[in-house]
């Protein structure tokens, strides 16, 4: 891992680091499904349908509620497990870019930060999912909304 990029450096990086962030929104896309699904198995429970009934009709009901609710729980139990991949397999993904020196600052759109130096002064070469190569830089104490063309570096 450099130090620093160059404009030239950081763009040869570009084609595994698209990979690595849609993978990333992929996984944060399914993280949100998974946690929908979870909320909808225990809305019932939530909502108060977990108190238990007795006597005649009452306790079949309550019997087959019982089961559902064994059902819903080991589903959840599923599904935690695989939220919980799904957060390790992201954070392995954060890592690999972090290992590269690369600052990911947001999933959703893809945006990551490379460090850079012009005339000794540290800046932030920035680029985001869906632009053809490295056009943009900022200073170090400065965001996204801050960015400049590559132009303007002086």
């Amino acid at each position: 891992m450099p130090d620093f990029y160059d404009i030239d450096g950081a763009n040869a990086k570009l084609p595994e680091i698209r990979e690595i962030l849609l993978r990333l929104q992929a996984q944060r896309d399914e993280i949100v499904a998974v946690r929908d699904r979870i909320v909808e198995l225990n809305a019932p429970l939530l909502a108060g349908g977990g108190a238990a009934a007795t006597g005649g009709a009452a306790a079949t009901t309550a019997a087959t509620g019982n089961s559902a609710r064994a059902e819903a729980d080991a589903e959840t139990q599923r599904l935690r497990m695989r939220m919980q991949g799904l957060v390790d397999q992201m954070q392995a993904g954060a890592l690999q870019l972090d290992g590269w020196g690369i600052q990911l600052r947001e999933i959703a759109t893809g945006l990551v930060d490379f460090p850079a130096l012009v005339s000794g002064r540290p800046i932030w070469l920035c680029w985001r999912l869906g632009e053809k190569q490295v056009e943009w830089w900022h200073e170090t104490s400065e965001g996204f909304e801050a960015r400049r063309r590559i132009e303007d570096l002086c």
